[in-house]
Parts: C-alpha cells; sequence; structure tokens
C-alpha cells in the first residue's frame, strides 16, 4: 500500500539523441533509477532515451533535474501529470534498437535530429485543424484510436507502429494537403512525419508534445473520448471542454471511457467495457474468459503486470 500522504507524479518523455555508448548506459541509468525509487519504463538506443515513469514529486525532481544536467539530452520536456500513488509495479531500463518500434532505424534514412515535420504547439494546432486544406493523420495503434481520438482526424487500422510505413500508400490522396501527425505524447510523430516528407509529402507539421501536451495548453477541445496511457492508469481524460465517448461497452454497449487488457492471461486482449459490466465480468472480454483457469483476479482497472518468467514457460 502506498504512504498516501505523499505526493506523486507520471512523467513522460523522450529525446532523440546519439548515445554512443547505450548498452553500457542502461545498467547505471537502472541503479540510478533504483537508489531514487522511480518505477516505471525506460528505453535506451544508440538514437535516444524514451520513457514512462512514477515516483514521489521530490523522486521525480531529482530525476529530471539528472537527465537535464546531462549534456546529451539538452532540451529535453517532461510532459508531468499528478497522481495518487505510483503507476507502476517495478522499473525496467532496458536497450532497444529503436526508442520506439517502427522498423525505421537506418539514420541516413530517416533521423529526427536532422529532419522532422514542423512542430506546432496545442494552440496552433488548434487553429490549423480547422483549414478546409488540413489532415490530422493520427498514428497511434488501433486500440488506442477506438478510445480517444480528434474529431475527423484520418486513423490507421495497424495493432503496432511498425505497421506504419506499410499504411503510407493510403494515405497517397492527401499528399497535396497540409498534413499534421498526431500521437500520444510525440515519440511516434517525429518519425512518421519525417517518413512522410520522404515518401513526397511536401507539407507536413507535428503535434509537438503530442495529445498529453496539446490537452494541457488547451484544454483538449475536440478531442473524443479519453487518451489511452501506457501505465497503471490506463486511460485519461483529455477534453475538459466538449467531452464525448467515442467507444462502446464490449457487453452492453453504452458509450465509455474505459479500455481494459483481459483479465485472462492467456488472451490479454484490449477492449472497451464500461464498469459495471466489467465487474460483473470480472474483467474478462468474454464467458470464456471469464471462467478460464488462467483468469487473473480482477484489479479494478484492466491493468497487469507481465507475468512471471515461470508462468510464461508454463503457457507455452
Amino acid at each position: 500500500m502506498e504512504n498516501n500522504t505523499q505526493h506523486y507524479q507520471v512523467i513522460a518523455y523522450y529525446f532523440y539523441t546519439h548515445i554512443a555508448n547505450a548498452e553500457e548506459m542502461v545498467e547505471s541509468h537502472l541503479k540510478f533509477c533504483k537508489s531514487i525509487g522511480i518505477r516505471g519504463r525506460i528505453y535506451i538506443a544508440e538514437e535516444g532515451i524514451n520513457g514512462t515513469i512514477s515516483g514521489t514529486v521530490e523522486a521525480c525532481a531529482i530525476y529530471m533535474h539528472e537527465l537535464q544536467s546531462n549534456p546529451l539530452f539538452t532540451g529535453i520536456e517532461f510532459k508531468i501529470d499528478d497522481y495518487h500513488q505510483h503507476a507502476f509495479n517495478r522499473i525496467h531500463v532496458r536497450y532497444k534498437k529503436e526508442i520506439v518500434h517502427s522498423g525505421l532505424r537506418d539514420p541516413k534514412e530517416i533521423n529526427p535530429t536532422i529532419e522532422t515535420g514542423k512542430h506546432i504547439n496545442g494552440k496552433e494546432f488548434a487553429q490549423l485543424r480547422e483549414q478546409e486544406d488540413v489532415v490530422v493523420i493520427d498514428v497511434r495503434s488501433n486500440y488506442e484510436t477506438r478510445l480517444g481520438k480528434f474529431k475527423n482526424s484520418v486513423t490507421l487500422d495497424i495493432e503496432n507502429f511498425r505497421e506504419f510505413p506499410q499504411k503510407v500508400d493510403e494515405l497517397e490522396q492527401f499528399k497535396d494537403k497540409k498534413v499534421i501527425t498526431v500521437c500520444t505524447g510525440g515519440i511516434k510523430c517525429e518519425k512518421a512525419s519525417a517518413y512522410l516528407l520522404k515518401r513526397g509529402f511536401k507539407d507536413v507539421y507535428q503535434l509537438h508534445n503530442g495529445i498529453i501536451g496539446y490537452a494541457k495548453e488547451t484544454g483538449g477541445k475536440d478531442f473524443d473520448g479519453s487518451l489511452y496511457v501506457f501505465d497503471g492508469r490506463v486511460s485519461v481524460p483529455i477534453n475538459e471542454v466538449n467531452p464525448t465517448p467515442l467507444a462502446n461497452c464490449a457487453k452492453c454497449g453504452t458509450p465509455t471511457f474505459r479500455n481494459l487488457n483481459c483479465a485472462n492471461v492467456e488472451c490479454n486482449e484490449q477492449f472497451n467495457m464500461c464498469e459495471a459490466c466489467s465487474e460483473e465480468m470480472e474483467g474478462a472480454c468474454s464467458d470464456t474468459c471469464k471462467s478460464h483457469p488462467r483468469k487473473r483476479e480482477y484489479n479494478g482497472t484492466g491493468y497487469y503486470t507481465r507475468p512471471p518468467v515461470e508462468e510464461l514457460m508454463q503457457l507455452k
């Protein structure tokens, strides 16, 4: 049980930069995070760093200062939310070939430190998206856009961002328009906008600091539904101006802002379900999963940590 007299924060960030000793940095960074009580997921690659973490306000301040003091990360920005407890159960710091999996790894082809779409802030985005020749392209996965998206935005039926390059052919019709890419915090838009430029799109923009930044700056107007996040909160409200639920409960069909992972560890399907039905189904997406012997105890959120190694081995 967390000490509720303490105040916590959830912090999301990324930064593209060349890290020559990325694999060696993982061990020292993990040790540092453990020493100050930070939890979360952090990915480090030769192309930069990407993380979402949680901790006390004091621990988060120490963490942010550490990164800001490192010359490698000069100019790094953090998206900060207050929360009542840790949003993660443990800390993971891992080496990756990319800080977000896109398949666009060759820096000679796509390099966000050299060329991306023009960055625009939330207020600029709100004004630009009203123009007739502007198309907003959401580059997030389908389970994210089912839960929430901007009104009239173009979404792609992808399960993972690495599928984005194969979907660009579907966007050819927008090649002569002003195109704005949007995503959760901005990191996917860096490579998505750069790839669109490489494919011949002429006028490309990206929403700086993503949907999270837009909400903080504008109140989230015209974002329907809620925002899927990759931590214990599962989803967060975005629109304080004209909120409208986008998803429908998989059981009763009523509009809902909620997203869950199926409690059955062998299913783990992403789905939408209202709170009442979630309780009735014990966090399962179907009656079959509800009665499955490997169904996890429903925790009220639909967010579960990765099963232990020995459990994963039993599933094979």
